[in-house]
């Protein structure tokens, strides 16, 4: 919008005379730097140039038969629907005569009308009120006209418009409630899903969200604090930084698809390691803070960014010679983005591409903290003298995502599932494995942790890898830890063996559903 000049509300006492062409009296307003000849109005309906908002529409009226003190009068404007209407006559060029068989709404009471079309349209800036005070005015004047009547009139007039507008509201509200309703209940009616308790797998995929979950998920992704985070992660920053400039080779003269692109940091390091052409894809707002960085940085030449879903975009080119993203949740698999890129891989990836990073792990440890499952679990059997271990049941099957101390480690790691993201399909993220800790130490294991390994390697004269595991530096990721109902007594050379089986929760395919079994214990948990 275009700043708003200083306004003084002061009728001058004497109102100068109008031109003969205007043959309805009008108030005057203050025109402060119009007198020096610098105001350029264009006609509402032609491309006619006049030096006052007065000339403007004293010609609308004679030269195209529009009265724009009628249409205010008629439709109760007050200073907001005087500006859409004249947003409205800007963008969408209505003839003069349509406004003559205009029934029932408004055309141009829409939100999208508060936006003008250009940053300078000094009608945007005229008070619409001195036309209901001319009005008034007038009335007084006018012989044989009820002032009291005509004034109340006019007042009815902005009243309904008023009225209108604050049901309009009611209902806008009104439809936010339902929506949160609806939110409201999809969470009450969460269930772990049948399937996960079994083990097996589910054929959804991303594609199958309700729209209002997905515009959930990334309208999170458009407030700068989340990327703040994972800008300051330099494990996770750093690696894909140095992947790219230690691995010029692999960018120098290609063109790179950046999923999920968010400030459009991966995006400007692919550019200055040498990509002929980078295009970032993000469906958050973030995108639009990301193409100002990109032209702060002056690689809006190399770097284009389209906002959308990578299943929904278009893009300009045909194919890409590497995809990169940065797509991974907690326990590796959480949020499904992987899934995007999997699909971008499919449609955009040429012959002899990549995607990078290229290998994914996710391995398992025993967890050792007795202090942990005391605060977390047998805290409910003894709560200031009363029983509450039915609180166990809702407390265990939430995973964790926390940092562990690397001190509670008591168990080797073990790899229970490996990614290619080159070969990968989307069936495959759906999983189960069997498991075997070597135990490092006498303990009692009260939870499983979970974390993942992240590898640059395909065509690198330069490998770079990080991990997110608790003895590496921590990451934004953390680790994800499963807590048991029952501590399990290990010594040191023992292998504690189970299975795992994850896989999406059905009502919510960016969440996951994860089920662990040792010994004889069976525990099914939802990371969401």
């Amino acid at each position: 919008m275009a700043e708003s000049r200083d306004r003084e509300d002061v009728i001058d006492d004497e109102m100068p005379e109008l031109s003969e062409i205007d043959d309805e009296a009008w108030c005057d307003w203050d025109e402060e730097d119009q007198s020096k000849g610098q105001l350029q109005i264009r006609c509402l309906f032609c491309e006619r140039l006049f030096s006052s908002a007065q000339d403007t529409f004293s010609h609308c009226r004679a030269e195209h038969q529009f009265d724009i003190t009628h249409v205010v009068h008629k439709y109760g404007l007050d200073c907001y629907g005087f500006i859409k209407l004249i947003n409205f006559i800007r963008i969408r060029n209505p003839s003069a005569e349509s406004f003559k068989s205009i029934l029932g709404q408004i055309p141009w009471d829409n939100e999208e009308y508060m936006k003008p079309s250009s940053i300078d349209d000094p009608l945007l800036q005229f008070d619409v009120d001195e036309i209901w005070e001319c009005m008034e005015e007038q009335t007084c004047s006018s012989e044989q006209v009820d002032v009291e009547s005509q004034t109340q009139a006019a007042h009815f007039q902005r009243l309904q418009g008023a009225e209108k507008r604050a049901k309009e509201a009611e209902a806008a509200v009104e439809r936010i409630m339902k929506d949160f309703e609806k939110m409201r209940q999809y969470v009450q009616d969460f269930v772990i899903n049948a399937d996960a308790r079994t083990g097996t797998s589910t054929t959804n995929t991303v594609a199958d969200l309700r729209e209002d979950e997905d515009s959930v998920y990334f309208s999170s992704y458009g407030h700068y604090g989340i990327h703040e985070e994972m800008l300051k992660d330099k494990v996770r920053t750093e690696s894909y930084r140095d992947f790219m400039y230690c691995n010029p080779h692999i960018f120098k003269g290609k063109i790179i698809l950046d999923v999920g692109c968010g400030t459009g940091i991966l995006s400007m390091f692919a550019a200055k390691a040498g990509a002929k052409h980078v295009i970032g894809v993000d469906q958050s707002e973030i995108i639009y803070q990301a193409m100002d960085i990109v032209r702060e940085n002056e690689l809006d030449g190399v770097v284009t960014l389209i906002r959308g879903r990578i299943e929904d975009v278009e893009l300009p080119v045909d194919k890409v010679d590497i995809i990169i993203s940065e797509w991974m949740g907690y326990f590796l698999l959480f949020e499904s983005m992987l899934d995007s890129v999997i699909y971008a891989r499919d449609k955009y990836l040429t012959a002899g591409g990549a995607v990078y990073p290229d290998t994914c792990t996710i391995s398992l440890i025993a967890v050792g903290d007795r202090k942990k499952h005391d605060e977390r679990v047998a805290f409910w059997e003894d709560v200031y003298g009363f029983k509450m271990s039915c609180m166990k049941k809702a407390v265990i099957p939430e995973a964790a995502v926390e940092v562990l101390n690397p001190e509670t480690v008591i168990s080797d790691p073990c790899v229970i599932k490996t990614i290619d993201c080159n070969t990968v399909g989307i069936s495959d993220l759906d999983f189960n494995s069997e498991f075997s800790l070597k135990i490092t130490e006498d303990h009692e294991c009260v939870a499983i942790s979970g974390h993942f390994d992240i590898l640059f390697e395909k065509n690198c004269s330069n490998k770079v890898m990080f991990s997110t595991g608790p003895r590496s530096i921590k990451t934004h990721w953390k680790q994800t830890v499963f807590l048991l109902e029952q501590p399990v007594s290990v010594k040191k050379g023992d292998v504690l063996q189970g299975k795992i089986a994850c896989c999406k929760n059905r009502k919510d395919p960016r969440s996951l559903i994860i089920t662990i079994s040792i010994n004889d214990m069976k525990q099914t948990y939802s990371l969401q």
